[in-house]
Protein backbone atom coordinates (compact mmCIF):
# COMPACT_ATOMS: atom_id res chain seq x y z
CA UNK A 1 0.00 0.00 0.00
CA UNK A 2 1.69 3.19 -1.22
CA UNK A 3 0.25 5.33 1.57
CA UNK A 4 1.70 3.15 4.32
CA UNK A 5 5.10 2.87 2.64
CA UNK A 6 5.20 6.67 2.38
CA UNK A 7 4.24 7.09 6.04
CA UNK A 8 6.85 4.59 7.24
CA UNK A 9 9.56 6.40 5.26
CA UNK A 10 8.48 9.74 6.71
CA UNK A 11 8.31 8.32 10.23
CA UNK A 12 11.84 6.99 10.05
CA UNK A 13 12.99 10.45 8.94
CA UNK A 14 10.84 12.27 11.54
CA UNK A 15 9.08 14.03 8.71
CA UNK A 16 5.56 15.38 9.15
CA UNK A 17 2.88 13.63 7.06
CA UNK A 18 0.40 15.73 5.17
CA UNK A 19 -3.06 16.24 6.63
CA UNK A 20 -4.46 14.18 3.74
CA UNK A 21 -2.20 11.27 4.67
CA UNK A 22 -3.19 11.44 8.33
CA UNK A 23 -6.87 11.51 7.40
CA UNK A 24 -6.34 8.57 5.07
CA UNK A 25 -5.04 6.47 7.97
CA UNK A 26 -8.27 7.10 9.89
CA UNK A 27 -10.29 6.21 6.78
CA UNK A 28 -8.70 2.81 6.14
CA UNK A 29 -10.99 -0.20 6.20
CA UNK A 30 -10.99 -2.96 8.77
CA UNK A 31 -9.63 -5.26 6.05
CA UNK A 32 -6.47 -3.14 5.98
CA UNK A 33 -6.16 -2.71 9.74
CA UNK A 34 -3.35 -5.21 10.30
CA UNK A 35 -1.36 -3.59 7.50
CA UNK A 36 -1.79 -0.21 9.21
CA UNK A 37 -0.68 -1.63 12.56
CA UNK A 38 2.32 -3.33 10.98
CA UNK A 39 3.41 -0.14 9.23
CA UNK A 40 3.09 2.07 12.30
CA UNK A 41 4.78 -0.70 14.29
CA UNK A 42 7.90 -0.33 12.16
CA UNK A 43 8.11 3.33 13.16
CA UNK A 44 7.48 2.52 16.83
CA UNK A 45 10.20 -0.16 16.90
CA UNK A 46 12.69 2.05 15.07
CA UNK A 47 12.56 4.71 17.79
CA UNK A 48 11.59 2.67 20.88
CA UNK A 49 12.38 -0.96 20.19
CA UNK A 50 10.09 -3.35 22.05
CA UNK A 51 10.18 -1.46 25.35
CA UNK A 52 6.97 -0.46 27.15
CA UNK A 53 7.13 2.31 29.71
CA UNK A 54 4.79 1.91 32.69
CA UNK A 55 3.21 4.95 34.36
CA UNK A 56 1.18 5.07 37.56
CA UNK A 57 -1.49 7.61 38.52
CA UNK A 58 -1.95 8.99 42.01
CA UNK A 59 -5.05 11.16 42.42
CA UNK A 60 -3.94 13.68 45.05
CA UNK A 61 -7.34 15.39 45.33
CA UNK A 62 -10.50 13.92 43.89
CA UNK A 63 -13.70 15.63 42.76
CA UNK A 64 -15.10 19.07 43.59
CA UNK A 65 -13.60 20.76 40.53
CA UNK A 66 -14.97 24.19 39.49
CA UNK A 67 -14.36 23.53 35.77
CA UNK A 68 -17.10 22.17 33.49
CA UNK A 69 -15.16 19.77 31.21
CA UNK A 70 -17.92 17.57 29.80
CA UNK A 71 -15.86 14.37 29.76
CA UNK A 72 -14.78 14.53 33.40
CA UNK A 73 -16.42 12.80 36.36
CA UNK A 74 -14.84 15.37 38.69
CA UNK A 75 -16.41 18.34 36.88
CA UNK A 76 -18.64 21.04 38.28
CA UNK A 77 -22.13 19.56 38.61
CA UNK A 78 -21.04 15.96 38.10
CA UNK A 79 -23.55 13.39 39.32
CA UNK A 80 -21.03 10.55 39.07
CA UNK A 81 -20.63 8.58 42.29
CA UNK A 82 -16.86 8.95 42.46
CA UNK A 83 -14.57 9.19 45.45
CA UNK A 84 -14.29 12.74 46.77
CA UNK A 85 -11.49 13.79 49.09
CA UNK A 86 -9.15 16.70 49.68
CA UNK A 87 -5.35 16.69 49.41
CA UNK A 88 -3.46 13.55 50.35
CA UNK A 89 -0.59 14.14 52.73
CA UNK A 90 2.90 13.65 51.24
CA UNK A 91 3.41 10.34 53.04
CA UNK A 92 0.03 9.06 51.86
CA UNK A 93 0.81 10.03 48.27
CA UNK A 94 4.26 8.47 48.54
CA UNK A 95 2.79 5.20 49.83
CA UNK A 96 0.34 5.15 46.93
CA UNK A 97 3.15 5.83 44.47
CA UNK A 98 5.25 3.04 45.97
CA UNK A 99 2.62 0.49 44.99
CA UNK A 100 2.92 1.52 41.36
CA UNK A 101 6.71 1.54 41.45
CA UNK A 102 6.69 -1.95 42.98
CA UNK A 103 4.51 -3.05 40.06
CA UNK A 104 7.08 -1.84 37.54
CA UNK A 105 6.08 1.79 36.98
CA UNK A 106 8.92 4.05 35.93
CA UNK A 107 6.92 7.28 36.17
CA UNK A 108 4.48 8.44 38.85
CA UNK A 109 1.87 10.96 37.71
CA UNK A 110 0.55 13.20 40.49
CA UNK A 111 -2.86 14.60 39.56
CA UNK A 112 -5.14 17.02 41.38
CA UNK A 113 -8.56 18.23 40.32
CA UNK A 114 -9.14 21.96 39.99
CA UNK A 115 -8.64 24.88 37.64
CA UNK A 116 -5.03 25.26 38.69
CA UNK A 117 -2.84 25.23 41.79
CA UNK A 118 -2.48 28.03 44.32
CA UNK A 119 1.03 28.80 45.51
CA UNK A 120 0.22 26.85 48.67
CA UNK A 121 -0.82 23.89 46.50
CA UNK A 122 2.51 24.06 44.68
CA UNK A 123 4.29 23.96 48.04
CA UNK A 124 2.23 20.93 49.03
CA UNK A 125 2.92 19.08 45.79
CA UNK A 126 6.60 20.02 45.92
CA UNK A 127 6.88 18.36 49.32
CA UNK A 128 5.13 15.29 47.92
CA UNK A 129 7.54 15.15 44.97
CA UNK A 130 10.55 15.31 47.28
CA UNK A 131 9.11 12.59 49.52
CA UNK A 132 8.49 10.25 46.57
CA UNK A 133 11.96 10.83 45.13
CA UNK A 134 13.64 10.21 48.49
CA UNK A 135 11.90 6.85 48.85
CA UNK A 136 12.03 5.65 45.23
CA UNK A 137 15.39 5.98 43.53
CA UNK A 138 15.25 6.55 39.79
CA UNK A 139 11.51 7.15 39.56
CA UNK A 140 10.24 9.97 37.34
CA UNK A 141 7.56 12.29 38.66
CA UNK A 142 5.06 14.10 36.46
CA UNK A 143 2.68 16.70 37.90
CA UNK A 144 -0.79 17.41 36.49
CA UNK A 145 -2.40 20.23 38.45
CA UNK A 146 -4.31 22.23 35.85
CA UNK A 147 -3.50 25.69 34.51
CA UNK A 148 -0.19 27.09 35.72
CA UNK A 149 0.53 30.66 36.74
CA UNK A 150 3.86 32.36 36.11
CA UNK A 151 6.71 30.83 38.11
CA UNK A 152 4.86 27.70 39.23
CA UNK A 153 6.44 25.39 36.66
CA UNK A 154 9.88 26.56 37.76
CA UNK A 155 9.05 25.82 41.39
CA UNK A 156 7.88 22.30 40.51
CA UNK A 157 11.08 21.73 38.55
CA UNK A 158 13.17 22.90 41.52
CA UNK A 159 11.30 20.43 43.74
CA UNK A 160 12.36 17.57 41.47
CA UNK A 161 9.46 17.22 39.02
CA UNK A 162 10.58 15.75 35.72
CA UNK A 163 7.48 16.49 33.65
CA UNK A 164 4.19 18.33 33.54
CA UNK A 165 1.00 17.05 31.93
CA UNK A 166 -1.72 19.22 30.47
CA UNK A 167 -3.74 17.79 27.60
CA UNK A 168 -5.19 19.74 24.68
CA UNK A 169 -7.95 17.08 24.55
CA UNK A 170 -9.62 18.10 21.28
CA UNK A 171 -9.29 20.49 18.36
CA UNK A 172 -9.28 24.24 18.89
CA UNK A 173 -12.38 24.58 16.69
CA UNK A 174 -14.49 22.30 18.92
CA UNK A 175 -12.94 23.00 22.30
CA UNK A 176 -15.70 25.40 23.34
CA UNK A 177 -18.27 22.62 22.89
CA UNK A 178 -16.49 20.51 25.51
CA UNK A 179 -15.41 23.14 28.06
CA UNK A 180 -16.54 26.72 28.69
CA UNK A 181 -14.75 27.67 31.92
CA UNK A 182 -11.34 27.98 30.29
CA UNK A 183 -10.03 28.11 26.73
CA UNK A 184 -7.92 26.06 24.39
CA UNK A 185 -5.38 28.90 24.46
CA UNK A 186 -5.16 28.56 28.25
CA UNK A 187 -4.11 24.95 27.81
CA UNK A 188 -1.52 25.77 25.18
CA UNK A 189 -0.10 28.44 27.48
CA UNK A 190 0.39 25.95 30.31
CA UNK A 191 2.21 23.46 28.05
CA UNK A 192 4.48 26.28 26.91
CA UNK A 193 5.14 27.29 30.53
CA UNK A 194 6.22 23.72 31.30
CA UNK A 195 8.56 23.72 28.30
CA UNK A 196 10.08 27.05 29.28
CA UNK A 197 10.76 25.84 32.83
CA UNK A 198 12.75 22.87 31.59
CA UNK A 199 10.08 20.30 32.38
CA UNK A 200 9.39 17.51 29.93
CA UNK A 201 6.02 18.44 28.44
CA UNK A 202 3.28 15.82 28.34
CA UNK A 203 0.14 16.68 26.37
CA UNK A 204 -2.40 14.55 24.57
CA UNK A 205 -5.99 14.09 23.53
CA UNK A 206 -9.29 12.37 24.25
CA UNK A 207 -10.94 10.46 21.40
CA UNK A 208 -14.58 9.42 21.34
CA UNK A 209 -16.29 12.68 22.30
CA UNK A 210 -18.18 12.94 19.03
CA UNK A 211 -15.34 14.59 17.13
CA UNK A 212 -14.71 14.19 13.40
CA UNK A 213 -11.63 12.74 11.75
CA UNK A 214 -10.64 16.31 10.91
CA UNK A 215 -10.81 17.26 14.61
CA UNK A 216 -8.54 14.37 15.53
CA UNK A 217 -5.99 15.31 12.91
CA UNK A 218 -6.18 18.97 13.96
CA UNK A 219 -5.40 18.26 17.60
CA UNK A 220 -2.58 15.83 16.79
CA UNK A 221 -1.00 18.32 14.39
CA UNK A 222 -1.33 20.99 17.09
CA UNK A 223 0.43 18.66 19.52
CA UNK A 224 3.21 18.12 17.00
CA UNK A 225 3.69 21.89 16.86
CA UNK A 226 3.84 22.10 20.67
CA UNK A 227 6.43 19.31 20.60
CA UNK A 228 5.74 17.46 23.86
CA UNK A 229 7.93 14.51 24.76
CA UNK A 230 4.88 12.43 25.65
CA UNK A 231 1.45 12.23 24.01
CA UNK A 232 -1.20 10.36 26.03
CA UNK A 233 -4.10 9.09 23.92
CA UNK A 234 -7.24 8.76 26.03
CA UNK A 235 -10.36 7.00 24.84
CA UNK A 236 -13.42 8.53 26.47
CA UNK A 237 -14.76 6.56 29.41
CA UNK A 238 -18.48 7.48 29.36
CA UNK A 239 -19.14 7.73 33.08
CA UNK A 240 -22.75 7.92 34.21
CA UNK A 241 -23.51 11.32 35.68
CA UNK A 242 -21.45 13.25 33.10
CA UNK A 243 -22.74 15.03 29.95
CA UNK A 244 -20.94 12.54 27.68
CA UNK A 245 -22.22 9.41 29.39
CA UNK A 246 -24.08 8.33 26.23
CA UNK A 247 -21.16 8.90 23.84
CA UNK A 248 -20.16 5.39 22.79
CA UNK A 249 -18.56 6.24 19.44
CA UNK A 250 -15.48 4.02 19.41
CA UNK A 251 -14.70 0.56 18.13
CA UNK A 252 -11.49 -1.28 18.92
CA UNK A 253 -10.53 -0.93 15.25
CA UNK A 254 -11.02 2.83 15.30
CA UNK A 255 -8.91 3.12 18.45
CA UNK A 256 -6.07 1.30 16.69
CA UNK A 257 -6.33 3.57 13.66
CA UNK A 258 -6.18 6.63 15.91
CA UNK A 259 -3.07 5.33 17.67
CA UNK A 260 -1.46 4.58 14.31
CA UNK A 261 -2.20 8.09 13.05
CA UNK A 262 -0.67 9.59 16.20
CA UNK A 263 2.44 7.44 15.77
CA UNK A 264 2.88 8.55 12.16
CA UNK A 265 2.46 12.24 13.06
CA UNK A 266 4.61 11.99 16.22
CA UNK A 267 7.06 9.22 15.32
CA UNK A 268 9.78 9.78 17.91
CA UNK A 269 7.54 10.80 20.80
CA UNK A 270 6.40 8.66 23.73
CA UNK A 271 2.88 7.70 22.68
CA UNK A 272 0.97 6.50 25.74
CA UNK A 273 -2.26 4.51 25.76
CA UNK A 274 -4.11 6.22 28.58
CA UNK A 275 -7.66 6.06 29.95
CA UNK A 276 -10.23 3.82 28.29
CA UNK A 277 -8.07 1.15 26.69
CA UNK A 278 -9.72 -1.63 28.66
CA UNK A 279 -13.21 -0.34 27.80
CA UNK A 280 -12.70 0.19 24.06
CA UNK A 281 -9.75 -1.95 22.94
CA UNK A 282 -10.61 -4.88 25.19
CA UNK A 283 -9.02 -8.10 23.79
CA UNK A 284 -7.22 -6.08 21.10
CA UNK A 285 -5.05 -4.26 23.64
CA UNK A 286 -1.93 -6.27 22.71
CA UNK A 287 -2.10 -4.96 19.14
CA UNK A 288 -1.96 -1.43 20.50
CA UNK A 289 1.48 -2.14 21.99
CA UNK A 290 2.79 -2.23 18.42
CA UNK A 291 1.75 1.43 18.12
CA UNK A 292 2.28 2.94 21.56
CA UNK A 293 5.37 2.52 23.73
CA UNK A 294 3.81 3.52 27.04
CA UNK A 295 0.74 2.65 29.13
CA UNK A 296 -0.76 3.37 32.53
CA UNK A 297 -0.53 0.55 35.04
CA UNK A 298 -3.59 -0.34 37.11
CA UNK A 299 -6.39 2.11 37.93
CA UNK A 300 -7.09 5.63 36.66
CA UNK A 301 -8.17 8.74 38.54
CA UNK A 302 -11.79 7.87 39.25
CA UNK A 303 -12.33 4.58 37.41
CA UNK A 304 -10.82 1.13 37.66
CA UNK A 305 -8.39 -0.23 35.12
CA UNK A 306 -7.13 -3.66 34.24
CA UNK A 307 -5.33 -5.50 37.02
CA UNK A 308 -1.66 -4.61 37.13
CA UNK A 309 -0.67 -8.29 36.94
CA UNK A 310 -2.75 -8.65 33.77
CA UNK A 311 -0.96 -5.63 32.25
CA UNK A 312 2.43 -7.22 32.87
CA UNK A 313 1.30 -10.56 31.47
CA UNK A 314 -0.10 -8.85 28.37
CA UNK A 315 3.20 -7.08 27.72
CA UNK A 316 5.21 -10.29 28.08
CA UNK A 317 2.80 -12.41 26.03
CA UNK A 318 2.90 -9.86 23.20
CA UNK A 319 6.70 -10.11 23.06
CA UNK A 320 7.48 -6.76 24.63
CA UNK A 321 9.50 -5.88 27.72
CA UNK A 322 8.95 -3.43 30.57
CA UNK A 323 11.29 -0.45 30.38
CA UNK A 324 13.58 -0.19 33.40
CA UNK A 325 14.54 2.89 35.38
CA UNK A 326 18.08 2.53 34.01
CA UNK A 327 16.84 2.87 30.42
CA UNK A 328 16.24 6.16 28.62
CA UNK A 329 12.76 6.37 27.17
CA UNK A 330 13.27 8.91 24.41
CA UNK A 331 15.57 8.65 21.39
CA UNK A 332 18.96 10.29 21.90
CA UNK A 333 18.14 13.44 19.94
CA UNK A 334 15.11 14.11 22.17
CA UNK A 335 16.58 12.95 25.47
CA UNK A 336 19.47 15.36 24.99
CA UNK A 337 17.02 18.25 25.01
CA UNK A 338 17.92 19.43 21.53
CA UNK A 339 14.35 19.27 20.32
CA UNK A 340 13.27 22.24 22.41
CA UNK A 341 16.15 24.61 21.77
CA UNK A 342 16.28 27.46 19.31
CA UNK A 343 12.65 27.25 18.28
CA UNK A 344 13.15 24.42 15.79
CA UNK A 345 10.66 21.74 16.70
CA UNK A 346 11.60 18.09 16.71
CA UNK A 347 11.20 16.54 13.29
CA UNK A 348 11.50 19.86 11.48
CA UNK A 349 14.24 18.84 9.09
CA UNK A 350 14.27 22.31 7.56
CA UNK A 351 15.04 24.02 10.88
CA UNK A 352 11.80 25.98 11.10
CA UNK A 353 8.77 25.37 13.29
CA UNK A 354 7.89 21.84 14.34
CA UNK A 355 7.11 19.71 11.34
CA UNK A 356 7.62 22.61 8.97
CA UNK A 357 9.67 20.71 6.41
CA UNK A 358 8.07 20.65 2.99
CA UNK A 359 6.20 17.38 2.53
CA UNK A 360 6.04 15.40 -0.71
CA UNK A 361 2.80 15.34 -2.59
CA UNK A 362 0.13 13.50 -0.65
CA UNK A 363 -0.72 9.94 -1.49
CA UNK A 364 -4.23 9.38 -2.74
CA UNK A 365 -6.55 9.14 0.26
CA UNK A 366 -8.05 5.77 1.03
CA UNK A 367 -11.78 5.55 1.58
CA UNK A 368 -13.50 3.07 3.82
CA UNK A 369 -14.89 -0.08 2.30
CA UNK A 370 -18.04 0.27 4.36
CA UNK A 371 -19.39 2.69 6.98
CA UNK A 372 -18.08 2.32 10.52
CA UNK A 373 -20.59 1.68 13.24
CA UNK A 374 -20.37 2.89 16.80
CA UNK A 375 -19.49 0.38 19.47
CA UNK A 376 -22.23 -1.13 21.56
CA UNK A 377 -22.22 0.49 25.00
CA UNK A 378 -20.18 -1.59 27.44
CA UNK A 379 -21.28 0.02 30.66
CA UNK A 380 -20.33 -3.21 32.45
CA UNK A 381 -16.67 -2.32 31.83
CA UNK A 382 -16.91 1.08 33.52
CA UNK A 383 -16.36 0.79 37.27
CA UNK A 384 -15.81 3.68 39.68
CA UNK A 385 -12.56 3.36 41.60
CA UNK A 386 -13.12 2.31 45.21
CA UNK A 387 -9.55 1.37 46.16
CA UNK A 388 -6.13 2.96 46.36
CA UNK A 389 -5.58 6.68 46.97
CA UNK A 390 -8.24 8.20 49.22
CA UNK A 391 -9.36 4.83 50.61
CA UNK A 392 -8.14 2.27 53.12
CA UNK A 393 -7.97 -0.46 50.47
CA UNK A 394 -4.83 -1.61 48.68
CA UNK A 395 -4.33 -0.05 45.25
CA UNK A 396 -4.43 -1.95 41.98
CA UNK A 397 -0.87 -2.04 40.70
Amino acid sequence: MDLLNTLVDKGLRRELPTREEALAVLATSDDDLLDVVAAAGKVRRHWFGRRVKLNYLVNLKSGLCPEDCSYCSQRLGSQAGILKYTWLKPDQASDAAAAGVAGGAKRVCLVASGRGPTDRDVDRVSETIRTIKEKNEGVEVCACLGLLSDGQAERLREAGADAYNHNLNTSEATYGEITTTHTYADRVDTVEKAHAAGLSACSGLIAGMGETDEDLVDVVFSLRELDPDSVPVNFLIPVEGTPLAKEWNLTAQRCLRILAMVRFVCPDVEVRIAGGREVHLRTMQPLALHLANSIFLGDYLTTEGQAGKADLEMIADAGFEVEGTDQVTLPEHRAAGGCHEGGGGCGSEGGGGCGSAAAPEAAEPITTAEPRTAAEPRTDLVAVRRRGAGTDLAPNA
